[in-house]
């Protein structure tokens, strides 16, 4: 569905002088650097995948978008979507794909909203039932039918990314490609996105997110992709980065009365992180590859009988930040 081999882009940054006539010798002089934005990035996303795409700030999350779309021509490398070149069959692509910019909008700015859905679904040549049945889903899943008549400019964050959705899902694209589309929402309206994102992937939609809130990878994404200084550091499952990584899961376990010898820690190869008198309760490190949950508490309960139990996995950012 979408493939990116050895994906290059490599921008000219110009060397800047000062002083009164600085700006002219910058104009007309070839001195400067080369900066790769992106640098040799392979993957392949599959039909129906939800992959997550992220990096800190400058590391290329964006430029690939932008070339996976056709907005950039890569350096060198090849992208394909749907089968086909953004570069070399850019209309066809359009049509085959939708895309948010959280930072940006495909609206018209002073258009009602309905207006700016007419628009697009004229351009994009869906037919007048299909449409209206596209708006009644939309309205469903996303609540737009409130505000369809309110110019854009009017329009809260949270209402405006819902209808840069419904927008960019008109004309029923198999792949939807998502940049920062929750920045800047307030935890309702957080919900109320990846809720509708998590409906369209399960009817099938293949979907990349970049982002810079770990939550929505958690809770939307399989599949996580890291990308730093240009290049993908990491491809695999949210389980396979903490394996990599060897981050430890934690486990709290709270005991009627005060645990007995904890020499059973040492013989497991546990670490003990805390222990609480006050309320009889201790937190073990483990290795999830090494261990189960279950056996770990199996273990612990020789030590005295267990009230409670709280599992908690390693957090993703950090994670992503061991990775960088």
């Amino acid at each position: 569905m979408i493939e990116a081999r050895e994906l290059r882009k490599t921008f000219f940054v110009a060397r800047h002088y000062k002083g009164m006539f600085g700006a002219v010798r910058t104009l007309l002089s070839r001195q400067g650097r080369e900066i790769r934005a992106v640098d040799g990035v392979s993957f392949r996303i599959e039909p129906g995948e939800f992959v997550g795409y992220v990096g800190p700030n400058g590391a290329g999350k964006s430029t690939t978008i932008k070339m996976l779309t056709g907005i950039l021509h890569p350096t060198s490398g090849e992208v394909w979507v749907n089968g086909l070149s953004p570069q070399r069959q850019r209309v066809q692509v359009a049509r085959s794909i939708g895309v948010v910019f959280g930072q940006r909008t495909q609206l018209w700015w002073d258009l009602p909203v309905v207006e700016s859905f007419e628009l697009l679904a004229a351009m994009y040549g869906v037919d007048r039932e299909k449409y209206r049945k596209r708006l009644r889903e939309f309205d469903d899943l996303l609540g737009i039918g409130e505000f369809l008549d309110v110019p854009v400019r009017k329009l809260s964050l949270g209402q405006r990314m819902r209808a840069d959705l419904a927008a960019a899902l008109l004309h029923d694209p198999p792949v939807l490609f998502l940049d920062e589309p929750t920045i800047g929402l307030d935890v309702v309206a957080k919900d109320s996105i990846r809720e509708f994102l998590k409906d369209i992937n399960a009817r099938g939609t293949t979907i990349l997110l970049t982002t810079h809130d770990l939550a929505d990878i958690q809770q939307l994404c399989r599949r996580v992709m890291v990308i730093n200084h240009g290049q993908l550091v990491f491809d695999g499952s949210l389980e396979e980065l903490r394996t990599a990584i060897g981050a430890p899961t934690l486990l709290t376990v709270e005991y009627r009365d005060q645990p007995r010898n904890g020499e059973v820690l040492t013989a497991a190869g546990l670490t003990l992180v805390n222990a609480e008198t006050r309320s009889n309760s201790l937190t073990v490190a483990f290795d999830r590859s090494e261990r189960s949950a279950s056996e770990v508490i199996m273990l612990l309960g020789r030590l005295g009988e267990i009230r409670d139990v709280h599992l908690r996995e390693p957090d993703i950012e950090q994670l992503i930040k061991q990775l960088y």
